[in-house]
């Protein structure tokens, strides 16, 4: 039988907090009686995948992926996606940014009928234990207007939140068409979504700032620029693509994507 759940944990030199963050997830699994696997895609070399792959000799449940050379989160889920079994699959911050035990607002959402369900930073009771610095809530502000205004996607008020889970076909469609290696990822899956036509249904979660200082911000920032000018012309350029390989024609894509955008909705009740 396959897991009920998939839980990927993409991570670059984590080795200092993977082995709490696995234990606590296990512990909430256990508690939740979930069938489950654990996926680490951990690139770096400070022994990160040795620690999950120690852990993994006592439970075959948990396993890790990646490469020494740091290849990008938007990779490193995409390849554990293409090996997870689960009806759910999804991610989480390898550092604990939402705790494990706010998927029961998640896997609420999945049950109502939606496809896809998303932590969000942005709704109404979202509760920030630590918030970013001030120059990154002014930076991700202006980032949002600047996203939402090269790439068309609407209805989401949060699309970096690391806490997002698929229906099993979904995740499986959704990742196949998805290209970018680097943070912008997460936009590209949305795009794709609302492309496709799927129903994102948003939480209110708990989350912490890690003030992590690994992130480049000058580089990293003209990498996700970069990503953004290109992501919507290759997330059509994918639909339709997929379109062809199933022999419907490309304007049936579009006028899907005309009917279905406002299906993209937030519930912010929970």
């Amino acid at each position: 039988m396959p897991p009920n759940l998939s839980l990927i944990l993409p991570a670059y030199n984590e080795a200092g907090c993977i082995a709490k963050t696995v234990g606590e997830a296990l512990e909430y699994f256990h508690s939740r009686r979930y069938a489950y696997e654990i996926i680490v895609a951990a690139d770096g070399n400070d022994g990160t995948r040795e620690i999950v792959a120690e852990l993994g000799r006592k439970d075959p449940a948990i396993r890790a992926i990646g490469e020494p050379a740091r290849r990008g989160k938007g990779r490193g889920i995409r390849e554990a996606v293409q090996i997870a079994s689960g009806a759910i699959i999804g991610f989480a911050d390898a550092d604990n940014k939402v705790p494990i035990d706010e998927y029961d607002k998640i896997a609420t959402v999945l049950a109502e009928g939606f496809p896809i369900a998303i932590g969000s930073r942005a709704l109404a009771r979202t509760t920030i234990l630590r918030s970013q610095p001030w120059y990154r809530r002014i930076g991700g502000r202006g980032f949002g207007i600047f996203m939402r205004t090269v790439t068309g996607l609407r209805g989401i008020s949060d699309t970096q939140c690391g806490f997002k889970f698929f229906r099993h076909e979904v995740a499986k469609q959704l990742f196949a068409l998805q290209k970018i290696d680097g943070y912008m990822y997460d936009v590209e899956i949305l795009l794709l979504a609302q492309h496709l036509g799927y129903k994102v249904g948003e939480v209110p979660i708990r989350w912490r700032d890690d003030s992590d200082s690994r992130l480049e911000l000058v580089r990293g920032n003209l990498r996700n620029i970069r990503d953004i000018l290109g992501v919507r012309a290759q997330t059509c350029a994918a639909v339709r693509a997929a379109a062809e390989s199933d022999r419907a024609p490309c304007h049936s894509v579009v006028e899907t994507t005309r009917i279905r955008r406002k299906n993209i909705a937030h519930v912010g009740r929970l």
